[in-house]
């Protein structure tokens, strides 16, 4: 039996994402080409891998033993070129990088700035993803790795496949509009409470650090625009439309009109870099980590709190 390594990566996904929407969705194709390479996969297998419930593809008996044997199949593929890439000591090498936009404006441009300097064969690819969904993008090898951050108040899931190494601490201000009667002294959490709030929603990681910040200190905030980028947040509070909170690096790109104020409460959250366990000793992919560190360094960043294991 011979078949396509691309095919069988459609199928794994299947397998974790369950339905062909979500792997169109996670790997940016069309429904029906993924539907039209899983056909083909299942022409190359000679047996029936699917079945149709409804409007839903289910792997079949031989689909579930074929996604079993495609996890060490494709896992193989990928350690024998981590073994090459160490052979070439890392020289040349791509890596696909997960970023969100404050990451993407105020640290990545210094970092593959310094990356080009030391190792100019090491090609940087950056997709923007959500927070959220970076973790399963690294685990799934959608992406070499990426950006990840961890609240003080409440850390990012865990996995046993991913490691992070932490590069920067980020911490959190209250932006105010210019005029706002707030003063330059740090102010508590609790003093915000009667004012209207522009947040990301309650489903993602940054809106729910913040809410949960917002109930330790006696109060749910009063969102009126909720919006996930903070490059709009920001601009809402420029027009006087409320108060948000802002990361350092969020912070880089100020818009006129908005002030930033410190928070009395200790709110911050580590900036760390994931990848996969079994990718920790790629040249480039150490590569990276190591210029990120130093970039998070010379855009001002504070040191992280330390290295975890996801």
């Amino acid at each position: 039996m011979e078949v396509s390594l691309h095919r069988l990566k459609l199928l794994r996904e299947l397998r974790y994402r369950g339905t062909v929407t979500a792997v169109a969705e996670a790997l940016h194709y069309t429904t029906s080409a993924v539907s039209q390479q899983l056909s083909l996969l299942e022409r190359e297998s000679g047996a029936t891998l699917f079945e149709r419930r409804g409007r839903r593809l289910v792997l079949t008996e031989a689909g579930s033993l074929l996604a079993d044997h495609s996890e060490s199949i494709l896992e193989a593929v990928e350690s024998a070129g981590n073994a090459i890439e160490s052979l070439r000591d890392g020289m040349t090498a791509t890596l696909t990088a997960g970023v969100w936009a404050s990451v993407a404006a105020g640290l990545l441009p210094r970092g593959l700035e310094l990356l080009a300097e030391r190792s100019p064969g090491i090609e940087v690819r950056s997709v923007e993803l959500a927070p959220e969904a970076i973790s399963e993008a690294v685990r799934d090898g959608s992406l070499d790795l990426s950006f990840i951050i961890d609240y003080s108040n409440y850390p990012m899931p865990r996995s046993s496949q991913l490691e992070r190494v932490a590069i920067a601490a980020e911490r959190l201000y209250v932006a105010v509009p210019e005029n706002a009667e707030v003063g330059e002294a740090p102010i508590a959490l609790a003093e915000l409470a009667g004012r209207e709030w522009i947040l990301a929603d309650a489903q993602s990681h940054f809106g729910r650090a913040v809410r949960l910040a917002c109930r330790e200190a006696g109060f749910e905030p009063d969102v009126r625009h909720a919006v996930g980028e903070q490059s709009t947040a920001l601009a809402l509070v420029a027009a006087g439309l409320g108060v948000t909170l802002v990361s350092d690096l969020g912070a880089f790109v100020l818009p006129e009109g908005v002030r930033l104020v410190p928070l009395e409460e200790r709110l911050e959250r580590n900036l760390s870099v994931t990848f996969r366990a079994r990718d920790a000793d790629r040249p480039s992919l150490r590569a990276f980590v190591k210029v990120m560190s130093e970039a998070a360094i010379d855009v001002g960043l504070a040191p992280p709190r330390g290295t975890t294991s996801v």
